[in-house]
């Protein structure tokens, strides 16, 4: 069997033209890479020998800092094999390290510049802290959606601007669907599907695309863009281990181009530079 392409899941600095870029393959090998969506310039930060769990990461609104979860599965080390970390995105080294011992909950949002909401679940335990860092324990979520992925992803989605579709969150056919509009009487739909026995190369949990006109009738169906998002006056996705961009207009996406092929990326030590 071929080997999968790399998965690749963006988050948007909410303040900034920053966003950081989660590249996972193999299924236990993560880089994460820093994008700066002005120039369209990209720079690899760290690798890391676990699986970081995207959905349950976040960027601060400047685009400094990096909330994320992880899972090497060394439950006798110090970390107890599976943590929530906080560094300077787009490193991975730890400025507040929480370790976990579990994949229940686990990762966080961001409330501020430097105040975070830890997906707190069962509990972590502190092994590293930072007074720059302020733990929000006040944050008041819009909705819970149980102890993994789910609570920290629609959270950050319907704060960046995404509306879950009223009704279909209680669907029986494993989805929810979150709409983003593009303008031009466009709509860009996402497909959230959690479940189990899902197709070959995908995890529990991946979401699918279509463009949509305001109509409700569907312009294009997107079902191989693992992740996509509007950007200024743009559509971004990426489709088998590649970015791409288009021009958003009345009559679809324009001008389609390839930003960055991420496929042929191997691991490398690179030390963080704090």
């Amino acid at each position: 069997m071929a080997p999968f392409p790399p998965r690749l899941h963006v988050i948007f600095a909410r303040e900034s033209p920053d966003a950081v870029i989660i590249r996972r393959g193999p299924s236990k090998t993560t880089c994460v890479i820093r994008w700066d969506r002005r120039h369209d310039t990209f720079a690899t930060g760290q690798w890391l020998r676990a699986r970081i769990y995207e959905r349950r990461c976040d960027l601060s609104p400047d685009g400094r800092y990096l909330i994320y979860f992880a899972m090497n599965g060394r439950w006798q080390s110090e970390t107890r094999g599976a943590y929530t970390a906080i560094s300077y995105a787009p490193y991975l080294k730890a400025l507040a390290l929480f370790t976990k011992g579990d994949c229940w909950h686990g990762g966080g949002l961001f409330t501020g510049r430097n105040r975070y909401w830890l997906n707190d679940g069962y509990g972590h335990a502190v092994l590293r802290d930072d007074a720059r860092l302020v733990r929000d324990r006040s944050h008041a979520l819009q909705a819970y959606y149980g102890g993994e992925c789910l609570t920290v992803y629609y959270n950050r989605l319907e704060r960046d601007g995404w509306t879950m579709q009223p009704g279909l969150e209680e669907a029986a056919s494993a989805h929810v669907v979150f709409d983003k509009p593009l303008g031009c009487e466009l709509v860009l739909r996402k497909y959230c599907f959690a479940e189990t026995g899902a197709p070959v190369g995908k995890g529990c949990y991946y979401d699918r695309h279509e463009i949509v006109r305001t109509d409700g009738t569907t312009l294009a169906a997107e079902a191989e863009w693992e992740w996509a998002d509007r950007d200024r006056e743009r559509i971004v996705w990426a489709e088998h281990g590649v970015l791409h961009a288009a021009r958003i207009t009345r009559h679809g996406l324009k001008e389609p181009r390839v930003l960055r092929d991420f496929n042929g990326m191997a691991f490398e030590a690179i030390a963080a530079p704090y």
